[in-house]
């Protein structure tokens, strides 16, 4: 006998150790990042450093795909992808989650943006049509519970509510642009792909601070090192390591990896900015996790056995 995932990745190769390696270093640099943009917003203008972030991301992407042999002649999918992605990912969910931490700590900023899969997946149910077993369901349940456990509690300390709402538009954004274009980076080009959404995000991210912020930096080691992990571990390499994860093992299973991230956003918020957690809101992310795992693995398609 032998199983053969259906709708699974490349070939229908299953969950492979250096996919697993890939998914467990795509969660823990996207979970910094929310740490690493609380130290940048706190001395410069969010949406100008933002920009200039994706520049440098997006020209260096672009250049080490040409030098891999990559070509910016994507197909009509691909352009829309990129377009789409740019707008939505970089300049909306980032972007405002970039203001919103002006006021919103790190780890409830992390803990937000990782309901993503949890709005993914009850989209897909309710307005796709997608079916979902009772695991699925009960994911769906749990992490809600567990994120309103945790924003009770913040709401009792006086969070800023506007900051929360700013992340909360940022992961709605998100979910429309993963929903509409699922499939969209399949066909090569991943770093070409990577590079024209930053520039994309640059560009619209630049004309908006142009016009609403005032350009005053407070300049200091720790910014220049912040900007700099910035842009190039979370802002590149986990692009592309998450863009490359989709295509090996397919988009529902990579998306079973953003479980970690509650976990590695507050441990690398408390670690490097002190930043305190009750046991509420240690209670409350444990059953985020499990509802964003349970979530995704009710996602994945039932395995279908051959006889050999």
């Amino acid at each position: 006998m032998r199983t053969n995932p259906s709708g699974g990745g490349r070939d229908g190769a299953g969950l492979d150790l250096v996919a697993l390696g890939m998914g467990m270093a795509f969660a823990l640099m996207w979970s910094s990042a929310f740490t690493s943009a609380r130290i940048i917003v706190a001395d410069a203008p969010p949406l100008a450093s933002l920009s200039l972030r994706f520049l440098l991301s997006g020209v260096i992407g672009i250049a080490l795909a040409l030098a891999l042999g990559q070509s910016w002649r994507l197909t009509r999918q691909q352009w829309i992808a990129t377009l789409v992605f740019g707008l939505c990912q970089n300049a909306l969910y980032l972007g405002l989650n970039f203001v919103a931490m002006q006021t919103v700590e790190a780890s409830l900023a992390s803990i937000i943006a990782s309901s993503l899969p949890l709005l993914v997946g009850l989209a897909s149910w309710l307005i796709l049509g997608e079916r979902l077993r009772p695991l699925g369901i009960a994911g769906l349940v749990a992490g809600f519970l567990g994120a309103a456990l945790i924003m009770g509690t913040r709401v009792n300390a006086g969070v800023d509510l506007m900051g929360v709402g700013l992340c909360g538009a940022g992961v709605l954004a998100l979910t429309f642009a993963t929903l509409l274009l699922r499939g969209a980076s399949s066909g090569g080009n991943v770093l070409m792909i990577v590079g024209l959404q930053m520039l994309v995000g640059s560009v619209i991210l630049g004309v908006v601070s142009a016009l609403t912020e005032t350009w005053q930096v407070t300049w200091s080691g720790r910014l220049v090192a912040a900007f700099l992990y910035t842009t190039f571990v979370p802002g590149l390499a986990a692009t592309w390591i998450w863009f490359t994860l989709v295509n090996r093992i397919g988009a529902v299973r990579a998306a079973t990896f953003h479980f970690l991230n509650p976990f590695f956003g507050v441990a690398i918020a408390a670690l490097v900015l002190g930043e305190s957690l009750g046991p509420l809101d240690l209670l409350g992310v444990a059953i985020i996790g499990g509802g964003i795992l349970a979530v995704q693995v009710a996602r994945r398609p039932r395995e279908v056995v051959d006889a050999d």
